[in-house]
């Protein structure tokens, strides 16, 4: 199971273990860290899900879609390392990830 590492708005670092193959939206969710409200449900429909993901990461995601794009537009707190957490997948090769919940719009 890969590890993902969440900073809460509060700045506490959280360590939690999840299923690869689940987006981060759900491990989050699943760990009960309710910063994400994921209002959609993870169809990239809205823009509650959103973080920002370590750089040393970046490059390893997969890259963002149009609608991914088109919502993160929509936020206040968007930056380099914007996604939405519900369009990445974690997987082994993401052992580690680290992201930042964004601030709340």
């Amino acid at each position: 199971m890969p590890k993902l590492i969440v900073v809460t708005r509060e700045g506490e670092e959280r360590e939690i273990m999840g299923e690869a193959g689940l987006s981060v939206m759900e491990v989050i969710r699943d760990a009960g860290i309710d910063e994400i409200l994921a209002l959609c449900g993870g169809c990239c429909s809205c823009a509650t899900c959103h973080v920002h993901v370590d750089p040393d990461f970046a490059a390893k995601l997969k890259p963002m879609g149009p609608d991914e794009d088109d919502l993160l537009d929509s936020t206040s707190d968007r930056d380099a390392g914007s996604r939405l957490s519900c369009q990445i997948e974690l997987t082994d090769a993401l052992d580690g990830l680290k992201v930042r919940i964004a601030a709340e719009d």
